[in-house]
């Protein structure tokens, strides 16, 4: 009798016959979702010969719900994932013109899945844009509930905006003053400059203040949630490095404060697993000298020692031998090229290095702005956003969604000719999540064999076709899910 998934002492309870909630999506979603279940039971299948089982459970959300109930989300669909925690969902329209701003959004607050967990790999025979896709290799945590996703905005114009200026120009006079076009003064002031260029005069009420107002939330317990996942994570699939990418050198409150709390995170719940950056070159410098002195020391890891003022020496000397008297009987002597290694990065040069120099990236930890601009730059690296695959998960509750990253794309709906390639390996992160790894390689092995065998969708077709690969087949979306199974 299929039962639901149980979180117990940690660790998910996953029966044999698990119920999977499941939203097949808007636009294309059916196409794709019907492509994509056989694709799973297939793998279960031949994975375990009738031993385990998914049973579907089908809930609505986006247009089919409101269509049906009148509602975009119905409770029906929360209280589903919530009972049977682990679910998996098509591409959603967000509805226009007001109410819910993105269902996807939705989804996540109000199951709190903090984690949005985004792989990216490249397929053989996938066409890309760069010349060694195959460097990107990556797993990137962007955290799904702060930031500036949290949704806390006050409209251009509006009493809640107005308010919030009169607040700031009274409580916080110098930050206000940031504001550039906060009062009228300063709208008048670019008018006058405006109309000595011989730009026409403007009526009173476009020199009225007219700024929008977002806020911008970042937790310590935020951060310290999203990067204690992404440290568990790679140092339970034994990657390399978790890189914390932020814009701490602007928003040092926010940004700055995520990436020193994650360094917080890391050295206080991970101490005798990992290795900050500075402290590997702290360790390394006494290893090449065991006779270094601190302050030699703290000249080599800060080249601008010498500018500093004495109490900023001070510091760093103190870091220095603070740092050697704490880890070196542990990490010393060369033990830490073996331990997880942590590091930071600017989130602009993130994005020119995750081009130029893929290799130096393996798990990456972000904030949510961040994290959405780089894991569709990283998709693009490795055959576009068709083929992404991405979960929303929440790793105390065991609570998970998989889901499509790419939209609704209505024009193509119900033709049978959409790549499937996102829910599919959306649904291969599922079934790893489980514990069924044997399903979800075969999926991995499927989707290996269909690239390779050149049976792609139109998307594929025409960008092989454009690289000059004259033997690539087109295949519809349906043939596409039938050729992975070829080839498990």
């Amino acid at each position: 009798m299929p039962t639901s998934i149980t979180m117990s002492g940690g660790k998910l309870s996953v029966p044999n016959d698990p119920i999977i909630p499941f939203i097949e999506g808007d636009g294309t979603g059916p196409d794709i979702w019907r492509a994509s279940v056989r694709t799973f039971d297939a793998a279960v299948e031949k994975a375990y010969a009738g031993k385990r089982k998914l049973h579907w459970h089908e809930v609505l959300a986006g247009e089919k719900a409101f269509n049906k109930t009148g509602n975009w989300l119905p409770d029906e669909t929360l209280t589903a994932f919530r009972t049977h925690l682990v679910g998996i969902k098509g591409p959603l329209t967000t509805p226009v013109g007001g109410g819910i701003r993105s269902l996807n959004v939705a989804l996540r607050q109000m199951l709190d899945l903090f984690v949005c967990l985004r792989p990216v790999r490249w397929f053989k025979g996938v066409p890309s844009p760069v010349k060694r896709p195959g460097d990107c290799d990556m797993v990137l945590f962007r955290e799904n509930t702060e930031d500036i996703y949290a949704g806390i905005e006050m409209a251009a114009g509006t009493p809640e905006s107005q308010k919030v200026l009169d607040f700031m120009a009274k409580e916080f006079p110098k930050e206000f003053k940031k504001v550039r076009f906060g009062t009228t003064a300063a709208a008048a002031e670019w008018q006058a400059m405006l109309e000595a260029i011989g730009a026409p005069k403007r009526d009173q009420t476009a020199l009225t203040p007219h700024v929008g107002i977002g806020f911008k939330p970042v937790s310590y317990l935020g951060t310290e949630r999203l990067v204690h996942s992404a440290i568990a994570y790679a140092l339970k699939e034994k990657r390399r490095s978790v890189t914390i990418v932020h814009k701490g050198n602007i928003m040092k409150f926010t940004e700055g404060a995520f990436k020193d709390w994650a360094y917080k995170v890391a050295t206080t719940f991970f101490r005798n697993d990992v290795v900050t950056e500075r402290e590997s070159w702290i360790l390394g410098n006494k290893e090449q000298n065991a006779g270094l002195t601190a302050e030699a020391n703290a000249r080599m890891i800060d080249p601008g020692y010498d500018m500093m003022t004495p109490d900023q020496q001070g510091k760093i000397v103190k870091e220095i031998e603070s740092t050697l008297a704490a880890i070196w009987s542990t990490h010393g002597d060369q033990k830490w090229k073996q331990k997880l290694l942590i590091k930071d990065s600017i989130a602009d040069i993130t994005l020119q290095q995750v081009l130029t120099r893929p290799r130096d990236f393996d798990v990456i930890a972000c904030m949510n702005l961040n994290g959405d601009y780089l894991s569709d730059a990283l998709a693009a690296q490795v055959g576009g956003i068709g083929i992404a695959p991405g979960a929303n998960i929440n790793y105390i509750t065991g609570h998970a969604i998989f889901e499509a990253t790419h939209g609704t794309a209505p024009k193509y709906a119900n033709l049978d000719q959409v790549n499937p390639g996102s829910v599919i390996l959306s649904g291969e992160m599922m079934l790893r999540y489980m514990g069924w790894t044997e399903a979800a390689d075969l999926i991995i092995k499927g989707m290996d064999g269909a690239i390779s065998a050149k049976t792609v969708t139109y998307d594929f077709e025409r960008l092989m076709k454009a690289e000059g690969d004259t033997q690539v087949k087109k295949v519809k979306c349906s043939e596409f899910a039938d050729a992975i199974i070829k080839h498990m």
